[in-house]
């Protein structure tokens, strides 16, 4: 008896949803609000740092839940 077909479309969910690559843009997006509550030019970027910081943190822990 042979193992049953993996079917395209799972294959390909499985490639898209891994971890690594998603934890490294969750850790940017976090790096990313860092810098921009540390920059002194616009009160645009900082206004607006802590909210990619949360972002990026919640992604980071949604993500981690994703396969390897």
């Amino acid at each position: 008896m042979s193992a049953p077909a993996v079917t395209p479309r799972r294959s390909l969910l499985r490639r898209v949803f891994r971890r690594g690559p998603w934890e490294n843009a969750a850790t940017a997006a976090i790096a990313a609000g860092v810098l921009m509550m540390m920059q002194p030019f616009s009160l645009w970027l900082y206004s607006n740092s802590f909210g990619v910081i949360l972002a990026g943190t919640v992604g980071f822990i949604v993500v981690s839940k994703f396969p390897e």
